[in-house]
This record gives C-alpha cells, sequence and structure tokens, in this order.
C-alpha cells in the first residue's frame, strides 16, 4: 500500500524522522508545524537529499485548523500522521490549560474534520505510555488508564475521545505508544543529547532524582518502521505499544555514556531533585507489534548512542550557542 502521506507536527524529532523514514522509502510527503523549520540538525529529512517529494507549511493546529482544512481537502493524503502535542511532563503544571488546549481542545478539532475525509485510509495517533501512569512489569496495549500529570491527563482525554468516534463513526484511527525515543536530530533538552553536550562542553550534567527512574529506550528509525507499518498494515481501533525489551536507569544510561566518552560519571553529574509527577517505571509489552505485523528492533543501545555522539560532534560548534534548555510555547 501506497500513498501521500500528511504528517502534523513534522518540526518534532519524532515527526522530522518519520518524514526521512518515508522519504527514504520513495513515499510523498507533506509536513505541517506550528513553527518554522529549525537549524538543519534538527531535520533528519533534509540530510539525505532525497527531500524533492516533501513539502511543508507553517500551520499552528491550535490556529490555522482553517487553512490546514483546505490543504487536507485539497491533497487528499491517504494517511494522516499526527505528532503534534505539547510533549513536556514536568512544564504542564505550570500552564495546565496549554496543554489541554493543545493536546485536547485542537485536536479534537482537527478529527472532527478528519472523519468526513472519506479520502483518508487511516488516522495515525501518535500518543504516549504515560497514560498509564509508573507500571508494575511489562504492560499491554489493554491496561487502565492512571495518568498522573496534566500532560498525561490530556493525552489520555484525546485518546478516548478517539476511542468513540472509532466505535461511533468507524474513524480509521490507530494508536501508536512508543518507549522513549532517541536518536540523532532529537532536542537538545532531552537526555541522550544534553548528556552528550554536557560532556563535551565540559559542563555539569543536573540528573534528576538521581536518575533512577528505569526506561526502554528506543531508535525513532525501528519506531519509524513500527508507525510506518501500522499505518498500511495496522487494524483500525487497535493501539500498538513500540519498544525494546531492554530496560535500563537513566543513571545507568549516562554512566554508560559517560563510558564511552572516556570521563568520569561522578566528575560530570550534579545530581538533583526529582520532579513532580515523574513515573518511575514504563515497561510496554511490545508482541502485538511483533506477532501481528512482522516488527522488531533493529538498533540496539550502544549502536544508536554511537550514532549519537557522532551526530553531535558533527554540529557542536552551532550546539553550543543554541538554547540548551526547553522554551515552552503556548
Amino acid at each position: 500500500m501506497s500513498g501521500k502521506y500528511l504528517i502534523i507536527g513534522s518540526n518534532s524529532f519524532s515527526g522530522a524522522s518519520f518524514a526521512d523514514f518515508l522519504l527514504q522509502n520513495g513515499e510523498s510527503v507533506i509536513g505541517t508545524s506550528r513553527s518554522q523549520e529549525p537549524h538543519k540538525a534538527f531535520l533528519p529529512y533534509r540530510w539525505s537529499g532525497k527531500d524533492a517529494n516533501f513539502r511543508f507549511y507553517n500551520y499552528d493546529l491550535n490556529k490555522d485548523l482553517e487553512p490546514l482544512t483546505a490543504l487536507i481537502k485539497q491533497e487528499k493524503p491517504a494517511f494522516v500522521v499526527n505528532f503534534a502535542a505539547q510533549s513536556m511532563v514536568a512544564e504542564s503544571w505550570k500552564n495546565p490549560e496549554h496543554w489541554f488546549e493543545t493536546n485536547v481542545m485542537a485536536t479534537i478539532r482537527l478529527h472532527e474534520v478528519l472523519r468526513h475525509c472519506d479520502f483518508m485510509e487511516k488516522y495515525v495517533h501518535v500518543t504516549t505510555p504515560e497514560v498509564y501512569g509508573s507500571t508494575d512489569g511489562f504492560i499491554k496495549e489493554d491496561t487502565p488508564f492512571n495518568p498522573s500529570t496534566p500532560y498525561a491527563v490530556s493525552r489520555a482525554a484525546a485518546d478516548m475521545s478517539l476511542k468513540t468516534y472509532f466505535d461511533a463513526y468507524g474513524f480509521p484511527v490507530v494508536f501508536t505508544r512508543a518507549a522513549n525515543v532517541y536518536g540523532p536530530g532529537q532536542q537538545l533538552y532531552r537526555i541522550i543529547p544534553r548528556t552528550i553536550l554536557s560532556i563535551l562542553t565540559g559542563k555539569k550534567l543536573q540528573l534528576h532524582g538521581g536518575g533512577h527512574s528505569r526506561r526502554s529506550f528506543i531508535h525513532m528509525r525501528d519506531v519509524s518502521n513500527a508507525t510506518h507499518k501500522i499505518a498500511t498494515a495496522g487494524t483500525s481501533g487497535q493501539t500498538y505499544h513500540i519498544s525494546t525489551d531492554e530496560i535500563v536507569s537513566v543513571r545507568e544510561l549516562v554512566e554508560r555514556i559517560c563510558r564511552k566518552l572516556s570521563v568520569d560519571f561522578d566528575s560530570c553529574v550534579e545530581v538533583v531533585g526529582e520532579r513532580l509527577g515523574k513515573d518511575a517505571a514504563y515497561m510496554l509489552d511490545s508482541s502485538k507489534l511483533r506477532n501481528t505485523l512482522d516488527w522488531d528492533v533493529k538498533i540496539d543501545l550502544d549502536q544508536g548512542l554511537d550514532e549519537c555522539i557522532a551526530w553531535v560532534k558533527e554540529n557542536l560548534d552551532a550546539m553550543q550557542s543554541m538554547e540548551w534548555n526547553y522554551v515552552h510555547k503556548p
């Protein structure tokens, strides 16, 4: 199955990486995001020279639904993949209404447009394991929601709304929930690029809560491969977990990066207080995706970290003058 793709949130790390995956596989891609395209270092689809089949539109989901709707009706994409969201967890406590405006209200307005688009074969809603809260053991896709932050509540609300759209209208939605994604091109405030950048520039890395939270880190190319399979062959109404089986603490992750860069952990890291509402563990059972859509992990953590280190080193001069911290945009 092949057809035109619309990626909403194409400037996000995940959206830009998925666009690159599609272009590498000969697909035609339209991207929209609320901001102009950032520095090329954060746009994987601009690295390969295969972006002739990519078009970008600067549309904000909160403010530009009318031109976005016109674009959708004109282009008639077979697949719409929505990465757009207010996605920072800790910061969602500060202005929770911004998270609900984007992740619930604007998203539902989009769904109301899309449910009338009979040319759309599949709508991929990229959501989050945060909706489950902290997990005990590996969990499956039917685990009840137990969100613990404004961010997680906002995502759970949109997921539940979409479930009613599927039940009432047969809306062709599939849900993806991925473990902690990483890879070249990720925002500098995320733990892996921030650790590498801190070490290479001699700055202390602040490790919240000592880094005891446990996570599965999965390379974005593996996630993109899974997302493509889910878009083209997933069953409407279903949720698919995308995860590795390797679980490491954030501290172990940072220690591994320190060893790769031949530096001492204690001299590079400062332990600070834990963030409010941070969940202790996410452990996703991805057997459904593996068994039904013939997917598996191809890139192990060591290979992926080596790629990230090489990417930071290649762009180090530019990155040193950039903002490393998350900057909130309402």
